[in-house]
């Protein structure tokens, strides 16, 4: 008997994979926002206006996170149908996500914020790129669920890879927060 309860009190090795992943992330964004609070003291440095399409991609990743959930929810529940639905739009809000912050990168540009000079812009391109990346890297695994979710040659209904798709997701939404308001306050 005291086999089954340490068993079942030992966290799942691709959920702590993932949040070695996620402890990792943290500290780079920690660093780079930190340094951009450092840089920003410095004589020569310049500020820029957060694009509007920000505005619209932070709703959009918030309402990812809510569908995501609820896919969770209803794999959980074994309501394929449904946690299909949900997968599918948790994915095309991962991707609009992705486009919209591609245009307001564009946008940014636009304005000449380039790579080059001392500012805001040049933290705004590195961190919210970072980001992206980490929300494309979501979206290739929200894809392989989603293809899975589909697959007429699985059937596998173990709830760990759809907790860790949904931890991972809300993880890059609720960092996603964090840096808008922060770049907010800070702009």
């Amino acid at each position: 008997m005291d086999v089954v309860s340490t068993q079942n009190k030992k966290i799942h090795p691709h959920k702590f994979t993932l949040w070695v992943g996620i402890g990792s992330i943290i500290m780079m964004f920690a660093a780079l926002t930190s340094a951009y609070i450092v840089k920003g003291s410095l004589p020569g440095w310049t500020t820029v206006k957060i694009p509007t399409l920000f505005y619209y991609s932070t709703a959009v990743i918030l309402i990812s996170s809510v569908t995501m959930q609820a896919a969770l929810k209803a794999f959980k529940e074994r309501n394929m149908q449904l946690y299909r639905r949900l997968m599918t739009v948790t994915a095309i809000l991962g991707v609009v996500f992705i486009v919209l912050q591609f245009v307001g990168f564009k946008q940014l540009w636009a304005t000449g914020i380039r790579f080059t000079g001392s500012g805001a812009g040049q933290f705004l391109y590195i961190i919210f790129g970072l980001h992206a990346l980490h929300v494309l890297g979501g979206i290739v695994a929200l894809l392989v669920i989603f293809f899975r979710a589909y697959s007429a040659k699985i059937r596998n209904y173990n709830p760990v890879p759809v907790e860790v798709m949904s931890t991972y997701w809300h993880f890059v939404d609720v960092l996603w927060i964090y840096l808008f308001i922060f770049f907010l306050i800070k702009i």
